[in-house]
């Protein structure tokens, strides 16, 4: 464990990021001193550094621009208010976001990762072996914050017969709850189509265990990555490193696809157990409909939950999984 820091460290560290929020605001009012005109624009941010914002504008021109500092957090896939200024731009307000995709943050405080996503792509491969209990994760993140989801099953040319059988019967339950299952290749012609098709029109991000490919489904879903990263390069100034930072591309056939960093280290956000039961959709039927008010759903008698999964009609895997998540959550009461 670190050492604690002293009241007068704090102090210290405090003046510090004020002086530096200071500095950074009054660039931006200088900036905006200097606008040719004080009409706002929209756009989308395609990648952020700092208070330094790269945005696209309404016909894909991209633009460099300062953050001002009342605006909260600012991140890859805002929509914002700009004004142009003789050297790129302002941003004055971030628009109202349709969803936000957080982690929590070394301090336990979650953090945005991305915004506007409206679909998460869970993917998973026959090697390494799927690990349904994160799956589960993703799928919870995904209802808490009212997007949609789909599992990806890639690598599917390493299997064949038999083994391929059951790992398509393994994932059987997620469409039927809803959640639709693609199997795809980046190796094989034409083996990424079933899901460009569900990438069209939406604004997706890839997450999933270590080892199932998602970079290769990124390179291979955007074959002009280079050109899109070599003019976002040529913009920031900040050359070829500028997609450590979560990154908007546009899909060739339709669609946009944010690639972060972040979703590496992505974790289930703090819930209490309403809203763990909301995020797993085929539970919302039975929930309040238990004899006993506090049920847990793991042992008391006349569980509505718990009739379900003998009746066939919720899985047996994902209640287990729902009961590991809740371990540790607040009372329901």
């Amino acid at each position: 464990m670190g050492r604690r820091l002293t009241d007068q460290q704090r102090a210290r560290i405090a003046r510090i990021q004020d002086d530096r929020r200071s500095r950074i605001e009054a660039r931006a009012l200088s900036a905006l001193s200097g606008a040719a005109t004080d009409v706002a624009l929209t756009g989308r941010v395609v990648v952020r550094h700092g208070q330094n914002l790269f945005v696209a504008d309404e016909g894909g021109g991209l633009h460099h621009c300062l953050s001002r500092q009342n605006l909260g957090e600012v991140v890859c896939g805002d929509r914002v208010a700009w004004q142009p200024t003789g050297s790129g731009g302002v941003v004055t307000d971030r628009l109202d976001r349709s969803s936000t995709l957080s982690r929590p943050d070394y301090a336990g405080r979650d953090k945005a990762i991305a915004a506007n996503i409206t679909q998460i792509v869970v993917v998973v491969a026959a090697r390494p072996e799927p690990n349904e209990y994160l799956v589960d994760q993703y799928l919870v993140a995904a209802e808490q914050i009212g997007v949609a989801a789909l599992i990806a099953l890639n690598k599917i040319d390493l299997v064949e017969g038999a083994e391929r059988d059951a790992l398509l019967a393994r994932f059987a339950p997620y469409p039927a709850i809803g959640y639709p299952l693609v199997t795809v290749s980046a190796k094989r012609a034409q083996g990424l189509m079933p899901l460009t098709e569900r990438l069209r029109g939406q604004t997706s991000i890839l997450v999933g265990q270590s080892g199932v490919g998602k970079s290769s489904l990124v390179n291979a879903l955007l074959p002009d990555r280079e050109a899109q990263t070599g003019r976002l390069s040529e913009t920031t100034g900040h050359g070829r490193h500028t997609t450590s930072a979560a990154t908007l591309y546009h899909l060739p056939g339709g669609g946009e696809l944010i690639d972060s960093p972040g979703v590496r280290s992505f974790r289930l956000g703090r819930l209490d157990r309403p809203q763990l039961e909301q995020g797993f959709r085929e539970l919302r039927p039975y929930v309040g409909h238990c004899q006993f008010r506090d049920c847990s759903h793991a042992h008391e008698p006349g569980c509505a939950i718990r009739a379900a999964v003998d009746a066939g009609k919720i899985h047996a895997g994902r209640l287990a999984n729902f009961l590991h998540m809740a371990e540790g959550l607040a009372p329901r009461y």
